[in-house]
């Protein structure tokens, strides 16, 4: 299918930098066979479902996972950032750098060096291979349960492209691209239908007898790239883990 079907004109005005508050205000289009559409908001789920209807959920928990570094070769320093998508070892993670053209193999890349910290130092990577497309194998020096404790420290929510161009991520997006019920860590970003569900659109679910069931499917960076391809075919699709 040709990927220029899929074309439309979003005017930037209607581009939300911000969730909605409460989340569960957020609009809702409800498409029913033979039926006009129907203009709703989130909090009208409990009235479309039926009792013994059953909400599949998805609770991977994001991670801060985009860094900001240093990539020195000999004398030459240049600006890295590193967004990871999947963890393959205790201390690997497969990552999509920018620019990609900075980075070899064997590369020292310094992150979390723009302030003062325990981990100052340490949050260091090695450029263990270098893909396509920018993507690489980072190996760093920290492992385990320690680089988890880092990333926490110095990492950045990724936020989508047509956020970031406008705005750089702050503390409350820590808050705001997590689901209410996000459990299980290892996602680059959020299951963004989840978000708008609040503690009181639950109970109102539960009242209702809809029945509720998890997956875990940690939502990778491949999410943020750009199709590149004229047709979807051809259109190279990133893994992602789950369980």
């Amino acid at each position: 299918m040709r990927v220029d079907l899929f074309d439309f004109e979003l005017p930037e005005e209607r581009i939300a930098l911000r969730p909605a508050e409460p989340r569960d205000s957020a609009r809702l289009l409800v498409v029913e066979p033979g039926e006009p559409l129907q203009d709703r908001v989130v909090r009208d789920l409990p009235s479309l479902l039926r009792q013994g209807d059953v909400l599949v959920f998805n609770d991977t928990k994001v991670i801060p996972a985009q860094l900001k570094g240093m990539r020195k070769r000999g004398e030459a320093v240049a600006q890295v950032e590193a967004t990871l998508h999947i963890r393959v070892a205790p201390d690997r993670w497969q990552a999509f750098m920018r620019p990609g053209k900075r980075i070899a193999a064997g590369d020292r890349i310094h992150f979390g060096h723009d302030g003062s910290s325990c981990f100052l130092g340490q949050l260091d990577a090695t450029v263990l291979e270098k893909g396509e497309a920018g993507e690489a194998l980072l190996g760093f020096d920290l492992s385990g349960p320690f680089l988890d404790e880092a990333l926490h420290a110095f990492g950045h929510i990724p936020l989508p492209p047509y956020i970031a161009s406008k705005r750089d991520d702050d503390e409350r997006d820590r808050a705001d691209y997590q689901t209410i019920y996000a459990r299980e860590e290892g996602a680059v970003a959020a299951p963004t239908a989840g978000l708008h569900f609040t503690p009181e659109l639950f109970a109102a679910l539960d009242a209702r007898g809809i029945e509720r069931r998890f997956v875990t499917l940690h939502v990778g960076a491949g999410t943020f790239l750009p199709v590149k391809a004229d047709d979807t075919a051809d259109h190279k699709m990133h893994a992602e883990t789950g369980s």
